[in-house]
């Protein structure tokens, strides 16, 4: 009980911070933080709350299938199977989905290459590349309606134990070894795609 408080706290704590960078448009979002390993069980964040407010409802424990672990009324989001991919085929710990403007224009706008590269910033030292002319890479998947269709799709990148995909008009999701790397992934992507954007309007 004591691990499960914890990592609700670590939840709520990232959930409050980006929710006060209006990253949570329309209750759109959903955040998830490993509790077990055996047998595996994840908090994840309950479909349509308003993630403005701090509630004992935000969060709601599910099983390795991403299916409530308890007994309770509240529904998982929408997108909980993509954090069972990411808890199935990694070490993570943390799993972060977000919309944001940035993050959807930037994935409609190489949605068609499948992908963007970043180099030559800084803040790409964020994800442990320190050489000079240092490269990252962030897939783009189609925005499928049909959940595990994008499950599987999503599945294919996830290879490592943090990481990120773009869902094609829809948002990002990252994950890391715990919750302070997943959001650091979290902010030097936004950063990028920020950064980005405003480049392109001065060339």
């Amino acid at each position: 009980m004591e691990l499960f408080q914890q990592r609700w706290n670590e939840l709520a704590a990232i959930k409050r911070e980006l929710a006060e960078r209006d990253w949570f448009p329309a209750t759109s979002g959903n955040l998830a933080i490993k509790v077990d390993d055996e047998p595996a069980t994840f908090l994840v964040t309950a479909s349509g709350k308003d993630k403005r407010k701090e509630t004992e409802e935000d969060f709601l424990l599910v099983n390795s299938k991403g299916e409530p672990a308890t007994d309770t009324k509240l529904k998982p989001s929408a997108e909980t199977l993509l954090h069972v991919e990411i808890y199935q085929r990694t070490n993570a710990g943390c799993s972060l989905h977000v919309h944001t403007v940035d993050n959807n224009v930037i994935s409609e706008l190489y949605g068609d290459i499948g992908s963007i590269q970043f180099t030559g910033q800084e803040i790409i030292k964020a994800f442990g590349l320190w050489e000079e002319d240092a490269m990252i890479s962030i897939p783009i998947i189609p925005n499928f309606a049909h959940i595990p269709a994008l499950a599987t799709a999503f599945s294919e990148h996830v290879k490592t134990d943090a990481g990120a995909v773009l869902i094609r008009n829809h948002g990002i999701t990252v994950w890391g070894r715990n919750a302070l790397e997943a959001k650091k992934y979290l902010e030097a992507f936004e950063f990028l795609f920020s950064y980005h954007l405003k480049l392109r309007l001065f060339r």
